[in-house]
């Protein structure tokens, strides 16, 4: 079934394209030790363009969306099994402050499009206030996405009665992007465009080569694998999603290892933060100490119920890894765009590093089409 659907899509771009020359294919891998992947191919049309897993399938997808097409190319991009988990936008990467604030932003004016447009029911991306409080007051009170989401101020004294174990806090406007929805919400755009899905597993880059000629590694933790490298671990995370209509502001500790995200079918309780761990089943010591800790913080939620619980692996490494690598063997060549790394802020942040990511594609592409000057000897 794989290679007869692989020939289909290879036919469909000599027909549709005539010189299929350059192809470019977004690997994934899954955090898990079958390292098992999807493949969805997207034929490009000239002039168009862990928490969990969740975060390598919404930076491939949104490269997609972002890359620049060219006449005769097409695109392919393998997709993770996703695990159903949702995160409010807060950054937490090692990436410099400036350029990850740029890419907040992006990512974030990106959202708040779609949270104010008839699209942001199916893409499950809304506005969500709540408050962000400390023990201590931080050494930054104003943290640097302070002037990108909505209403940043300090909480007053009077907030500040709901919590008494805590002296400072920040309360604000974000938006809330649930991944169960805004990933099919992708995919449907990506179809839209003539894309369709494939399995494909994927044990080394070189596996693609010839058949595509520019390859982007969105492949989260499979990059230990695919790219070699070490420096990227896994952080588990495990979280609570229990039914409590009632709770509708998001509340979050500044340390944060403790929140509570309300969403449009459950509320989202959290969490751990444990590196290097590859335990993909729940803990229920773990369970205990967030359903305790977020009682605390809101004892409404002793009556909450049908709780589930929600284990997913971050890809973490101390900064993304994004940036262009030139792999060569045996006198081939093949450009590989790296694109992960993102840890637990990747919804964060993803919109902006796919388009600088497509940027980088697209300096590939242009490679590519410049014809190498002929020797005069």
């Amino acid at each position: 079934m794989e290679g007869s659907r692989a020939r289909k899509g290879r036919a469909w771009q000599r027909q549709h394209h005539g010189d299929d020359r350059l192809r470019s294919l977004a690997p994934f891998s899954r955090a898990m030790d079958d390292r098992d992947s999807c493949a969805g191919q997207w034929k490009g049309r000239p002039g168009e363009c862990p928490e969990s897993s969740h975060q390598w399938e919404a930076v491939s997808l949104s490269l997609c969306l972002r890359a620049p097409d060219q006449p005769g190319t097409a695109k392919q991009v393998l997709v993770p099994e996703t695990l159903v988990a949702s995160k409010t936008a807060f950054s937490e990467t090692d990436t410099p402050i400036h350029t990850q604030k740029q890419w907040f932003r992006e990512t974030f004016n990106h959202l708040f499009a779609i949270a104010n447009s008839a699209e942001a029911g199916d893409a499950g991306v809304h506005l969500v206030s709540g408050w962000q409080i400390f023990q201590s007051t931080p050494t930054e009170e104003l943290p640097f996405w302070a002037d990108v989401v909505l209403g940043f101020r300090r909480m007053t004294e009077a907030e500040l009665k709901k919590f008494p174990q805590y002296v400072f806090g920040q309360a604000f406007t974000t938006l809330k992007c649930e991944c169960p929805a805004y990933l099919p919400w992708l995919e449907k755009r990506i179809k839209g465009s003539g894309g369709w899905m494939l399995t494909r597993r994927i044990d080394d880059l070189w596996e693609l080569y010839p058949s595509f000629d520019i390859v982007v590694n969105c492949s989260g933790l499979g990059s230990r694998q695919l790219a070699g490298d070490a420096k990227i671990f896994p952080v588990r995370g495990q979280v609570l999603q229990v039914q409590a209509p009632w709770v509708e502001h998001f509340i979050r500790d500044g340390s944060g290892l403790t929140y509570i995200y309300p969403g449009t079918s459950h509320v989202t309780l959290g969490g751990t933060r444990q590196k290097g761990d590859w335990n993909l089943s729940p803990d229920a010591e773990n369970s205990r100490e967030i359903l305790s800790r977020c009682c605390a913080l809101e004892p409404s939620l002793h009556g909450a119920c049908n709780i589930r619980e929600k284990v997913g692996l971050r890809p973490y490494r101390p900064g993304v890894q994004l940036q262009t690598e030139l792999l060569a063997r045996d006198g081939r060549r093949l450009p590989v765009v790296h694109h992960y790394g993102h840890g637990s802020g990747g919804i964060s942040v993803h919109w902006g590093t796919a388009l600088e990511a497509a940027r980088l594609v697209s300096e590939c592409v242009h490679a590519l089409r410049t014809p190498i000057p002929k020797s005069k000897l």
